[in-house]
């Protein structure tokens, strides 16, 4: 089969992968709507500078003025960060969401998290309650001590599944967007729970259930909403080896517009390939030496074939680009939306102490999250180490740090552990 008949064949093969459908407030087919695309928001660069949005919340201080902390405006000389002269929320160690620090102490904390209704990863579709009775999400389920994000969304891809659901940290749901019409949602604030498999992620929380369509992360696909967004594989955790996946781009219009929100490759044996659809030519390539440049890319094709190959070592963060299809190929792609960002640094360090969160009563909620008294590089804990702060306030697992007392009730009852 020559090249170009092989790429019209993927393209075809793609087109009923992935059908489109209706967007919602965090769908992959509105990526206009976010300023962040990766899952704890260590790409936004907004300009909330409360820890509300409503105005209710507390101040945020000068990044300039907070050199006695561990983040300041001079611990980021180059903006890796975002870091610099305002005050507007970031995330620089890698937690699960932009924080900033503020004047007010409680309990000897000086640092609140940002609650910023704009910045969650498109194909994020809200905190959802779970009552049990019926479920969130009405399919299979399922539990894992190293569940991330995508550890769930695999599951329910592989089960054949649009929806998946994360909860308590350790819990995972599948589901239609059946389940989402009749599902309610609750404040973004109440999925507060750190995945037990990454620290940088939160999986839902006590009876609240983060919602994601499988899609984010697939290996293959096909797009042909007017405007998305397209992640590398396994997204949002690091791309693994040896991985080899195509997505086939195809919106109305006569030529396309690309911008690569974030890009991080290991190296340049690891590859995203931009070919035309329709002849196979090859239109651009990037690698870890050889990345894209921030602002719009336009191509002046109707279709596209992606593909990206990583070698048997791969192992990074990846990519998130979102497309629009032009009307035609003169038109003028307007500003940049946004560039390419660098991950924050790695999560490494000390063990630190830590207190449940201040105002939720545990034995009526459950499942605060521990705040740390010192924000810095730190090592949160998992299950099987105690000593370590992490995630505190229920009655899961033994060996936790912050247990609930004895007789705490949960909001919902999970299932057993199957192993994910």
């Amino acid at each position: 089969m020559g090249t170009q008949a092989a790429q019209r064949f993927l393209l075809l093969l793609f087109l009923p992968l992935l059908q489109p459908r209706g967007a919602s407030a965090g769908s992959l087919h509105s990526p206009g709507l976010s300023e962040c695309f990766q899952v704890n928001g260590a790409d936004y660069r907004g300009h909330q500078n409360r820890t509300d949005p409503r105005g209710a919340g507390r101040p945020c201080l000068f990044w300039d003025q907070t050199q006695q902390h561990s983040y300041s405006s001079a611990s980021d000389p180059q903006g890796r960060w975002g870091l610099g002269a305002h005050n507007f929320c970031r995330n620089p160690d890698g937690d699960v969401q932009p924080w900033c620090y503020v004047a007010e102490t409680e309990e000897g904390i000086y640092w609140r998290y940002c609650d910023i209704p704009t910045c969650h990863m498109p194909g994020y579709l809200g905190c959802f309650v779970d009552s049990g009775a019926p479920p969130a999400l009405s399919g299979p389920s399922g539990t894992s001590t190293k569940l991330t994000v995508q550890v769930c969304l695999r599951f329910c891809r592989m089960k054949g599944y649009q929806l998946a659901g994360v909860e308590a940290g350790y819990a995972c749901f599948c589901g239609s967007e059946s389940d989402l019409a009749r599902g309610r949602l609750a404040p973004a604030t109440d999925c507060d729970q750190i995945c037990f498999g990454h620290p940088g992620q939160l999986c839902g929380g006590d009876g609240r259930l983060g919602v994601y369509e499988v899609s984010v992360g697939s290996c293959q696909g096909n797009w042909t909403a007017p405007q998305g967004v397209i992640y590398s594989p396994d997204f949002p955790d690091e791309y693994g080896p040896d991985r080899n996946c195509s997505w086939a781009l195809g919106p109305p219009g006569a030529a396309l517009e690309l911008t690569f929100r974030l890009f991080e490759l290991a190296d340049s044996r690891d590859r995203l390939e931009l070919r035309d659809a329709a002849s196979g030519s090859l239109l651009h390539a990037f690698d870890g030496a050889s990345q894209p440049s921030p602002g719009p890319l336009r191509l002046g094709t109707a279709a596209l074939l992606l593909t990206f190959r990583s070698d048997a070592r791969g192992h990074a963060q990846g990519f998130a680009l979102t497309y629009r299809g032009l009307p035609d190929a003169t038109e003028d792609p307007g500003p940049p939306e946004g560039s390419a960002q660098t991950p924050a640094a790695p999560l490494d360090g000390a063990n630190v102490s830590c207190s449940p969160r201040p105002g939720a009563p545990q034995a009526a909620m459950g499942g605060a999250v521990c705040r740390l008294r010192e924000k810095g590089p730190r090592r949160w804990g998992l299950p099987e180490a105690p000593e370590e702060a992490g995630p505190c306030g229920t009655d899961g697992p033994e060996g936790w740090p912050c247990p609930a007392p004895p007789g705490t009730p949960r909001l919902r009852v999970l299932p057993q552990a199957t192993g994910l």
